[in-house]
Parts: structure tokens; sequence; C-alpha cells
């Protein structure tokens, strides 16, 4: 029941990086892709109906963890109690600036707000890509199951850890790359004109900068964490997921070239849901590993609500989850095709 569990805060996760993720990364590369007031707005416009429900997949990915890994959750927000104030600050501002926006007419206000909607989107992924990566590298977890550390000591991955160091750093740029690329290939889907275009050649870009960051960080994980690679050797079920990733990398720049926008796309968050697939198998059991003592590591066995509870849990899931994929799958049907100029644009007034 544990392992059920495990897959299914896979799946509320994964569900969330790839929705919000692209609304993430649209306001990541949208002072890139739009120069105008008008153009900005048609960014605003393309998430607006979505980008709030999207943000509802952390919510309650949060709230499975404090129901079915309870150790987990105590221990993770504890020790990680900064960086997750800075996610909530930084979800607030994205709210407000995108709110904020059209109340004015001037310029320097739209602009300030403009700036904060990028520079809130853009640390966002940075910081939850740093946060996988502390996952991946583990935490300094000791036999009272907590842990605590400041945001930076050395930057050295091993010894005394802080949140932040060489490769939880590589993870975040990873995770801010990946994220830029998934949002813009969403504007090239879902905008026309100019502001298409130039999301094409964005996309291009962090693609490519995205291929050698993946390299890298694959490199870092076999020094920091390499009983991850046996994992992977042992476990045949996964190799699937390389291959998936391979293609989908692919298509995504096929698709930039041969103007195929919709299954570009869907390449993109294919090829992101594979790197997050082939990490949670890798890294299974463990949820959240220490770095003092194996023995001090939370896994799907030690972290986890007992079994009845569990199952009990599942009865309500199954119904909830149903009610939220129809509604999504309603929302995103009513909002297909591409965002015109002018007219409702998804922002408070």
């Amino acid at each position: 029941m544990a392992t059920a569990w495990f897959l299914l805060l896979g799946f509320m996760l994964l569900m969330y990086v790839l929705l919000d993720g692209f609304d993430l990364g649209a306001g990541i590369v949208h002072l890139f892709v739009a120069r105008s007031d008008e153009e900005r707005a048609l960014v605003l416009r393309a998430i607006g109906p979505v980008w709030d429900a999207n943000e509802v997949w952390l919510i309650a990915s949060g709230g499975l963890l404090v129901f079915a890994f309870p150790r987990v959750y105590a221990a993770a927000f504890s020790g990680f109690y900064l960086p997750l104030m800075m996610v909530l600050w930084l979800l607030v501002l994205r709210g407000i600036s995108i709110g904020m926006r059209s109340h004015q007419a001037n310029p320097l206000w739209r602009q300030f707000f403009d700036a904060v909607f990028a520079l809130a989107s853009a640390l966002l992924a940075f910081v939850l890509g740093a946060a996988l990566g502390n996952v991946v590298r583990g935490v300094p977890l000791d036999a009272s199951g907590f842990f605590s550390g400041p945001l930076f000591r050395s930057f050295s991955p091993f010894g005394d850890l802080g949140v932040l160091d060489w490769y939880t750093v590589s993870v975040g740029l990873f995770a801010l790359a990946a994220l830029a690329g998934h949002g813009a290939m969403y504007l090239r889907w879902k905008t026309p004109g100019e502001v298409n275009a130039r999301s094409t050649r964005i996309a291009r870009r962090a693609w490519i900068v995205v291929v050698m960051l993946s390299i890298v960080v694959t490199i870092e994980t076999a020094f920091v964490r390499s009983e991850l690679f046996s994992n992977f050797a042992s476990r045949p079920g996964l190799w699937i997921l390389p291959v998936i990733a391979i293609v989908a990398l692919v298509i995504v720049f096929l698709s930039l070239a041969r103007g195929w926008e919709r299954a570009g796309f869907l390449a993109s968050a294919l090829m992101i849901a594979s790197f997050l697939g082939l990490t949670a198998g890798a890294l299974y059991p463990l949820v959240l590993p220490s770095t003092i003592d194996p023995r001090f590591s939370l896994d799907v066995a030690n972290g986890a609500n007992d079994d009845y509870s569990l199952a009990i849990g599942l009865a309500w899931w199954i119904p909830a989850i149903a009610l939220a994929i129809g509604y999504f799958t309603y929302l995103f049907r009513s909002f297909r095709g591409k965002v015109a100029q002018g007219g409702y644009d998804g922002l408070s007034h």
C-alpha cells in the first residue's frame, strides 16, 4: 500500500511540474518573446484561464504527503523551512504580478509587474529544481528523524551540507532551462504572430541548454549518489525511460524545424516526465535519503502511514482525482486553439 501511495505522490508532483511548469516557463521567457505591452498581455492571456488551477496540484501534493508520508513531511518541512517560505512568497508574487498588472495603464506600472512575474517565475523554477537536487543528493537526517541547515555553506555536495551546493545549483539550473523550454513550446502552440516566432527561437535555444545541462547533471549524480545508477541497472522496467526521453527530445527538435506545435509541446512534456520518472524509479524505495547514515533515511516503509489509513485514503482519493481530471479536461478543451489579440485576458480588472 505504501508503494502505491509513493506512485500516487509521484503522479501528483508530475502533474504539477507539467501543468504549472508551462505557465512558469511562460513567465520565464515572456520578456524575451513579447516586446510590446500588447504582446505581453497576449502571453498572459495564453495562461490566464489555467495558471491558478495548475497550482492546485502543488497544494494537493502537499496534502497527500502529509497524509501518506507524515514522517517525511515533518522532516522535510522543518529542514527545508527557508526554501519553502521562498516558494510561498514566489507563488504570491506571481499571483500578485498577474492580477495587478492590468489595474493601471501606466507603462512603468506594467513593466514593473512584468519584471516581477518573470523574476518570480525564474526563481521558483530554480528553487523547485534545487529541492529535487536535495532529495537526490540526500539531506543530513540524524537518528531523531530531523535535520536542519543553512541556505548554503561551502557549496561542496559532501560533508557539512547546506540547501545549495554545486550539485543542487546545477539541478536548479537544469529545471530552469527545462521549464523555460517547456513554456516556450506552450506559447509557440497557443500564440500567433511574432510571439509565436520568438517562442520558437527561444525554445530551440532553451532545449539545447537542457541537453547540455542534462549531461552535466548526470555526471554529477554519478559522483553524488552513484547507487541510483546501480538501482537503474538492476531494474529493467526503468530502461525504457531513457529511450523515451531521447525519442521525445528528437521530436522536440523536429517539431521546431517542421512546425509541429502541439506535438512539440507534448514531446517536451514527455521528456520532462521521463526524467522525473527515471529519478523516482531509481531512488525508490527511498523518499528522503540521509547523508549521515543510510539507517536514518526515510523510505516508503518507515515514512508511511499505517496500511488501514492508506486504504481508506485511497477510497477517497480515487473519486477526488476523477473529479479533478474531469475538470481539467473540460478546462483545457474549453481553452483549445490559439489565443487572439485583445479581448479577455484572464486577469483581474
